[in-house]
């Protein structure tokens, strides 16, 4: 059974996220999600994403900090990068946690965010999880990002086949399959014609890639002597669920993809 996510409000409200799906709340107009809280919720504080695994939830404040309090634990979500993304969050792989300001928690009046619809074999306890029910997912990648495409068609294959026995593609390859992607049908003739063209492309989808290793050296997702080849990578974005097979139904969505084509060809 699919994955999905409830968040409730103090108030009653109640949205249901689909797995693949997200839900942006605070205090502000332009959220999914308003809630009824006092200056120590920012007007866009967090996200809810529901995954395969859970509810992934992140804190995408710069200047409040978000709180998630389960049986036993309060962690501290950390505040919006310079870069522009979360450094981490909160993956809630079962059962039910307590969202909000310090605030709201402590005067009892927190979003509710419950994982429902669990797969079997998922939420399990695990030694390093508090109470087996969360642990904190160290890398974020934005879907509404060109990083973000670059990732998704680098893991696709082994998305596609767990048994990661497909070979995985290289920068020119990810480069077409960015073009095929964003509908950028006009431009794949020129792209298998247009040498120079092809390399500025690949150029711009190797920056990425470089990106990509860069923040799984950072975050301490590979030890020290480890050499972040192709397939050492991709495992790990697989792995620590930061790109996972829920994703891939980005692909087909045309609103997604409309945003992503902007991304790569009108704001670039």
């Amino acid at each position: 059974m699919p994955v999905s996510a409830r968040v409730c409000t103090a108030s009653g409200q109640e949205v249901r996220v689909s797995e693949g799906s997200q839900l942006v709340f605070g205090r502000g107009p332009e959220v999914d999600l308003a809630v009824a809280a006092g200056r120590g919720l920012s007007r866009r504080a967090g996200i809810v994403t529901a995954m395969a695994a859970g509810a992934w939830i992140t804190n995408i404040s710069r200047t409040h900090a978000l709180y998630v309090e389960g049986e036993g634990y309060r962690i501290r979500l950390p505040r919006l990068e310079d870069g522009g993304e979360p450094s981490g969050g909160w993956l809630l792989h079962a059962g039910t946690a307590l969202v909000g300001s310090r605030a709201m928690l402590d005067e009892g009046f927190p979003l509710e965010v419950t994982v429902t619809g669990q797969r079997a074999g998922d939420g399990s306890p695990d030694e390093s999880q508090p109470d087996g029910e969360g642990t904190i997912l160290p890398l974020y990648l934005d879907p509404m990002t060109k990083l973000f495409l670059v990732a998704l068609i680098w893991c696709r294959p082994w998305l596609l086949d767990p048994s990661a026995t497909r070979p995985l593609p290289r920068t020119p390859e990810i480069a077409r399959g960015a073009l095929e992607v964003t509908g950028a049908y006009h431009e794949l003739e020129r792209f298998e014609a247009d040498a120079e063209f092809r390399d500025l492309l690949s150029a711009r989808v190797a920056e990425h890639i470089k990106v990509l290793r860069r923040k799984i050296s950072d975050r301490g997702l590979a030890g020290a002597d480890v050499r972040l080849s192709d397939e050492v990578a991709v495992r790990i974005l697989i792995e620590h669920g930061i790109i996972t097979s829920a994703d891939l139904g980005k692909l087909a969505d045309p609103a997604w993809r409309s945003r992503q084509e902007d991304l790569w060809w009108t704001e670039a």
